[in-house]
C-alpha cells in the first residue's frame, strides 16, 4: 500500500520523479485520455443527462476512483509514485513550493496567461493543451487573479464544510441547500461569494483549470488528492453519516436518471459509490 504525501514534503529527488512519469503519460498519449474521460463527464446542472462527476452527490467517489486509475497508471511506470497532496489553507501563495520551477511552474504571463516557467511550460516543446476548451494550445494559469484578486479558501472556509453533519440534501446539484458535499465542491457559498473551497480553488489557479478539461493543468492531481483527503476527514468526524442518495431516486422525481445513488455505477467505469466510500487497503495519507 502506497502512501500520499503533503506535496510541501517531497524531495528534489521524489518531484523530479513525479515531473518525468507526467511527461511521460503525456508523451505517450494517456495523459491526454484522462483530460478527456473528465471533460466528457463534467456535465452542468442546467443539462438533463446524468451528472456524476461534478455538481452531484457521487462528485467524491467519482473522483477517487478517476485519481485512482491515473495513479496506478503513473504507478506502472515508476512503482515509488503515488499522487502528492496540496493542502491550499496553508500553502495559499503564488510563491508556495508547489509553483517553483523545478515542480509545476508558476502562473501565466500578462496578456496571455502562458505559463513559461517548470516543465509544463510550451515552449519546452513537452506539454501542448490537445483538448481544449478554448483555442490556446499552451497552458494557462493567473494564480491569485491579480486584475480581481481572489484568496484561496481559509481554514475556517473549510471547517464550515466539514462540520456539515449531513452528506448531501435534495435536489442533489449545485443547489443543494445543505450537506458536507455542496459545501465542499463549492457551490453553496454565502449570497456574498461565488464560490468556496475546492471551486475557488480552480478559480484561484485560473486559465485551464476553470473548465471541464482542468486536467490539463498537472495542478488539478494535487488539489483532488486533498479534497480526497478531505473527504475521508469528513467521514470520519462524521462516522454515522453515510453516502446519499442510498437509494434510486423515485419515480417522478426531476433528479431520477440524474444522479447517482449509492450502489448505482459510476461511468465510465462498472463501479459504485458503495465500493469507494473507504481507501483503506489501497493508499494512506500522510499527516
Amino acid at each position: 500500500m502506497h502512501t500520499r504525501q503533503n506535496q510541501k514534503n517531497l524531495t528534489g529527488a521524489q518531484k523530479k520523479r513525479f515531473v518525468a512519469a507526467l511527461l511521460e503519460l503525456k508523451r505517450n498519449g494517456t495523459y491526454d485520455e484522462f483530460v478527456r474521460v473528465h471533460d466528457r463527464w463534467f456535465v452542468p446542472d442546467r443539462e438533463t443527462k446524468l451528472r456524476v462527476g461534478h455538481m452531484s452527490p457521487s462528485f467524491f467517489p467519482w473522483h477517487r476512483r478517476y485519481l485512482l486509475e491515473f495513479e496506478n497508471r503513473l504507478r506502472a511506470l515508476d512503482p515509488g509514485l503515488s499522487i502528492p497532496y496540496w493542502d491550499w489553507t496553508t500553502d495559499n501563495s503564488p510563491v508556495s513550493s508547489l509553483w517553483a520551477d523545478d515542480f509545476l511552474g508558476g502562473t501565466g504571463r500578462e496578456g496571455d496567461r502562458r505559463v513559461t516557467t517548470g516543465a509544463f511550460a510550451y515552449d519546452r516543446g513537452n506539454w501542448t493543451i490537445n483538448v481544449r476548451t478554448s483555442e490556446a494550445g499552451y497552458l494557462t494559469r493567473n494564480l491569485g487573479r491579480p486584475q480581481n484578486p481572489i484568496k484561496l479558501p481559509t481554514a475556517a472556509e473549510l471547517q464550515w464544510a466539514l462540520d456539515a453533519p449531513l452528506y448531501d440534501s435534495d435536489p442533489w446539484d449545485s443547489t443543494a441547500p445543505d450537506g458536507f458535499r455542496n459545501r465542499l465542491e463549492g457551490w453553496a457559498a454565502p449570497r456574498s461569494e461565488k464560490w468556496r473551497n475546492h471551486n475557488k480553488v480552480h478559480q484561484w489557479i485560473g486559465g485551464h483549470m476553470t473548465g471541464g478539461a482542468a486536467p490539463n493543468d498537472p495542478a488539478f492531481w494535487l488539489h483532488h488528492a486533498f479534497v480526497d483527503l478531505l473527504w475521508d476527514r469528513w467521514q470520519q468526524r462524521h462516522p454515522g453519516a453515510g453516502y446519499l442518495p442510498d437509494r434510486p431516486l423515485p419515480l417522478g422525481d426531476l433528479q431520477r436518471g440524474r444522479v447517482i445513488s449509492l450502489d448505482e455505477p459510476m461511468p465510465p467505469w462498472d463501479v459504485t459509490p458503495r465500493e469507494m466510500l473507504s481507501h483503506q487497503g489501497l493508499y494512506r495519507y500522510e499527516a
